[in-house]
């Protein structure tokens, strides 16, 4: 039985993985805002053989994130899976109380964040593995680092790529300096989540997939063992089709020596 904590697990992707999981009889640790989201979650997954939590977190902020942190350390002594399926989407150049933009706070930094205060805990797991969803993100997107961390003003169409592709930078990170550690990004394709409703119906995608589908292959990488860690999952339903990560290592290098400035870790 494996122990997976779910970062966004009350709604969405995260808590399709959540029923997966619990079926099979894991258990579930789920990380989300909304405590009666995550009521909502509990009742219906007590249901199922494995077994279930829910931590109150806002992962938005450097303060939430150490919380988030305190707490997932002082309930669980230990734990193997860290699944990030969190997420916001906003087109207003908005900014938390430390200055950064939600969507890179939630989308990528979190994970950073998150991920370095657990990764003692984790390291104890004979199966530890980090799985961070994105939309799908081109493997040759650059970053401009006179944009980041800050990307302001924020216009939604050119900077989110630019984003979510830290997460594979992270991932590629992990791979070299946490061989133990099996790390991967994962495209959650275009579900038809709650995180729509916030967007103009203009923009809305015509086509969306399932949120099962989405579920697919991180509920597999939660799993199997006999992945390539530091990869991207681009194809939805396909855990056996797995890209390697080969990033320019400078900007790697770049993108977590920036995270370490401002988390701290």
């Amino acid at each position: 039985m494996k122990t997976i904590v779910i970062c966004g697990g009350n709604s969405g992707i995260g808590l399709e993985a959540a029923r997966q999981l619990t079926a099979l009889g894991h258990r579930v640790v789920l990380l989300g805002r909304d405590d009666r989201k995550g009521a909502s979650a509990l009742a219906e997954l007590k249901r199922n053989p494995g077994t279930s939590a829910f931590l109150a977190v806002d992962l938005s902020t450097h303060a939430g994130v150490r919380s988030a942190a305190a707490q997932v350390l002082a309930a669980h002594e230990q734990f193997d899976v860290l699944l990030h399926t969190s997420g916001v989407l906003t087109f207003e150049d908005v900014r938390t109380t430390d200055g950064l933009h939600p969507f890179f706070a939630v989308n990528f930094l979190s994970r950073y964040h998150l991920t370095q205060l657990l990764l003692p805990t984790l390291r104890r797991s004979a199966s530890a593995r980090v799985i961070m969803l994105t939309s799908d993100v081109p493997l040759d997107t650059t970053i401009d680092f006179d944009q980041f961390p800050m990307f302001s003003p924020f216009t939604f169409q050119p900077m989110t790529a630019p984003i979510q592709i830290g997460n594979h930078h992270y991932a590629a990170h992990l791979r070299d300096a946490e061989p133990h550690i099996l790390a991967a990004v994962v495209n959650a394709g275009v579900a038809d989540t709650g995180i729509w409703r916030a967007t103009p119906q203009s923009f809305r995608p015509r086509v969306m997939n399932s949120i099962p589908q989405s579920a697919i292959n991180p509920v597999a990488l939660c799993l199997n063992d006999d992945w390539p860690s530091g990869s991207y999952w681009a194809t939805l339903g396909h855990p056996e089709q797995a890209t390697p990560l080969r990033l320019d290592p400078t900007a790697t290098a770049r993108v977590i020596a920036t995270c370490r400035d401002l988390t701290g870790t």
